[in-house]
């Protein structure tokens, strides 16, 4: 019998260890098959809130944001080309700008009731980490929800206005009182959270623990 699982998974589009932990979670859960009923919901966080429409090269970005050298950074950037090539996704080599993603995030909003919310997820991801496209781009962003099916009049419509951003900043705060700091942050049926780009059996012996778990409460041994 498939057990239903409810997953948000708490991320930013530019959060390079997000694609990696989405790209293990949804190995795990095509690993697991029937064994659960998955229902994923994208949740926004975003990692540079004041970023301008420029942006800001990334390296730059990095040594302010956290002191790093240029050796510590092609260390980290190898590490996470690597881990991306294990799990199927590629990292395009060479210098990338760090852009401003609450756009990204409305879109995101709206795709979930669109039926198109992980699609579009994998297409942001694809569109800044394996192309260095800027996802604060509306002509971009357009271009991304056409490509996936999303209608892209509406998608214009959207960007060209407000909407969906008091919704978005709703669910931001609500992750932050809940204690997320960092991303991604995946919470399993509002009760158990996974943090990182976590490999592929952690996901699955994890969803399998908790399966496990809400069994024994449902059905407690006499």
């Amino acid at each position: 019998m498939s057990t239903p699982l409810k997953i948000d998974f708490i991320s930013d589009v530019s959060c390079p260890w997000c694609i990696i932990g989405l790209q293990a979670l949804d190995q795990a859960l095509d690993h697991l098959g029937a064994e659960v009923q998955a229902h994923v919901h994208f949740q926004p966080f975003e990692l540079n809130p004041k970023m301008g429409p420029d942006g800001q090269e990334i390296f730059e970005h990095i040594s302010e944001k956290y002191g790093s050298t240029r050796e510590q950074y092609q260390a980290n950037a190898e590490n996470i080309r690597q881990r991306g090539a294990e799990l199927g996704f590629v990292f395009k080599q060479g210098e990338r700008r760090i852009y401003n993603t609450f756009d990204a995030h409305r879109l995101l909003h709206w795709a979930e009731g669109e039926g198109k919310q992980h699609a579009l997820k994998l297409a942001l991801f694809t569109t800044y980490f394996s192309q260095h496209a800027n996802v604060s781009s509306h002509k971009v962003l357009a271009d991304v929800a056409e490509k996936v099916g999303l209608d892209r009049a509406r998608a214009e419509q959207i960007l060209a206005s407000d909407e969906f951003a008091g919704e978005v900043r709703q669910l931001e705060q609500l992750w932050t009182s809940r204690g997320v700091s960092s991303v991604p942050t995946i919470v399993f049926n509002d009760q158990y959270a996974v943090s990182g780009g976590q490999p592929v059996d952690v996901f699955v012996g994890a969803i399998r623990q908790i399966i496990s778990e809400q069994a024994s409460v449902v059905n407690p041994a006499e």
